[in-house]
């Protein structure tokens, strides 16, 4: 394979621009007793059990939603949903995942188990209830890793929009997947050798040929201040994990929204499937739409955004 075939298999799958036993049992709708899984610092800062400081943007008032950000990116991604959806009687609320923006960089629980308990912290600390989540990309991962050990307390909707899951990697029940070793190669040749020339070289099939440079720029300046240890073992973690057994457990309102030109995450390996495994979710399949159309389908985006969260 050559390394223009290398890049385009390795992007469609794993996002371009993602370990626990599989039948684990949801904890209680309280998740952990006694001890709260997080707690307000000061300002915008939510401390977790383990001691990392997440920080969050919280607008506007009304039902909340919080919007989980894609691989790399940052809370900052959400500023074209939060700023006029708060403006229409919800409360928006997104945060720099652990190891991402103004977060801590711990090092560690880049797992989804970790992630998830995160975003326990937040709900938690700020006490979050009939909550709609919006979860970008791998970001799919940690929405659902939640429902599986925190249980459906606290949430009322699912959005799953361009989902990296079920499962990306091609094992035998899973022939349409990825090979391991392909993954490998480019966390290998391109991620721990050039990140910022990865991005730039693969920035385009992000978005729409109408996509101004500067809102290129600024998606991947986000991205180049992602902690290398982050980038790698999110994707790393995002590349292996089956999420089929707990997707078909899910029973909540779901909506699914995946573009039919979304080169990361391809909508027939992603999206299709895990509407397919949800009980009774909708799919919504935007045309021509690539990964980030949070920018590039945003009027569209935030119509549908808003009825469902106020459903």
């Amino acid at each position: 394979m050559d390394r223009r075939d290398l890049l385009k298999s390795a992007v469609a799958a794993s996002v371009g621009m993602s370990l626990v036993a599989e039948g684990s049992e949801p904890l209680a709708s309280g998740g952990w007793p006694g001890e709260a899984k997080g707690r307000v610092q000061s300002g915008s800062i939510i401390r977790t059990r383990d001691g990392v400081d997440l920080y969050y943007r919280d607008w506007g008032t009304g039902r909340p939603v919080v919007f989980l950000s894609g691989w790399a990116l940052t809370s900052q991604m959400w500023a074209y949903q939060m700023q006029p959806l708060s403006e229409q009687g919800l409360r928006c609320i997104a945060y720099d995942r652990r190891g991402h923006g103004r977060s801590s960089d711990p090092g560690r629980g880049y797992d989804f188990d970790t992630l998830a308990d995160d975003l326990a912290a937040v709900l938690d600390a700020l006490d979050l209830r009939d909550v709609t989540v919006v979860a970008h990309s791998i970001a799919s991962c940690e929405l659902t890793r939640y429902l599986s050990r925190h249980g459906s307390g606290r949430i009322a909707r699912l959005v799953y929009l361009a989902p990296v899951t079920p499962f990306l990697l091609k094992t035998p029940d899973n022939p349409d997947g990825i090979d391991a070793a392909t993954f490998e190669y480019v966390r290998n040749h391109f991620y721990l050798r050039d990140f910022p020339g990865w991005l730039a070289d693969n920035a385009r099939p992000f978005v729409v040929p109408e996509t101004s440079e500067a809102m290129v720029e600024w998606l991947m300046s986000q991205m180049r201040g992602c902690s290398m240890k982050a980038v790698i073992d999110c994707n790393r973690a995002m590349t292996s994990t089956d999420f089929r057994p707990e997707l078909a457990r899910i029973r909540l309102p779901t909506l699914v929204i995946h573009g039919d030109k979304d080169a990361s995450a391809p909508l027939e390996l992603t999206g299709r499937k895990t509407a397919r495994l949800i009980p009774g979710a909708r799919l919504e399949v935007y045309e021509g739409a690539p990964h980030g159309l949070f920018v590039t389908h945003l009027e569209r985006l935030n119509a549908d955004l808003l009825a469902f969260a106020k459903s």
